[in-house]
C-alpha cells in the first residue's frame, strides 16, 4: 500500500479540562471545548508516508527530551518509546509514557531505519525501499512442428 496518512490529537500528556470529567461527550457542542478550537496543527501529529521511494513516519515528541525517547526495530515493527518521570507544569506534575509501533512494508528492511529529532521536537523515522532484484532475461528458443500436408 502506498499513500500517506495522518493522526491528529497525539498529544501524549495534555490535561483534562473540568468538562471533560462531568459533561458527557454527546452533550458538549465542539466548539465549546477548548482542546477542540485548537487547530489540528496545534496538536501532536503523527504523519505516515509509503511511496515508491521510502516509507517515512513523523511523531511530534515535543514534550520529551532526546534521552527520554527510543526508537528501535523488532520483527517487522519500527517501535517508539518515551517516558519521563513527574515533573511540574503549568497545572500541576505530570508524568508521560508512550509507546507507539508501525509496521513496515514488506518491501523495506528493518536494518535500514534511521531516525532524526528536529530542535522543534519533530521524530522522523525513514527507510528506503529495498531495491528491486534486476531480472535476468532469458531467450527462449522457439521450437518448429513439423507439418504433414493432407493430400485431396
Amino acid at each position: 500500500m502506498t499513500g500517506s496518512s495522518r493522526l491528529f490529537d497525539q498529544d501524549f500528556g495534555y490535561v483534562l479540562s473540568p468538562e471533560d470529567m462531568v459533561v458527557p461527550r454527546y452533550w458538549r457542542h465542539p466548539m465549546m471545548v477548548p482542546r477542540m478550537q485548537r487547530p489540528p496543527q496545534a496538536s501532536g501529529m503523527s504523519e505516515v508516508v509509503n511511496d515508491e521511494k521510502e516509507f517515512r513516519m513523523s511523531l511530534d515528541v515535543k514534550h520529551f527530551k532526546p534521552e527520554e525517547i527510543n526508537v528501535k526495530t523488532r520483527d517487522n515493527r519500527v517501535v517508539i518509546e518515551a517516558k519521563h518521570e513527574e515533573r511540574p507544569d503549568e497545572h500541576g506534575f505530570i508524568m508521560r509514557q508512550f509507546t507507539r509501533q508501525y509496521v513496515l512494508p514488506k518491501d523495506v528492511d528493518p536494518n535500514a531505519v534511521t531516525s532524526t529529532l528536529s530542535p522543534d521536537g519533530m521524530l522522523t523515522i525513514k527507510a528506503p525501499k529495498k531495491a528491486l532484484p534486476e531480472t535476468e532475461e532469458r531467450v527462449i528458443p522457439i521450437e518448429h512442428e513439423a507439418t504433414q500436408k493432407l493430400e485431396q
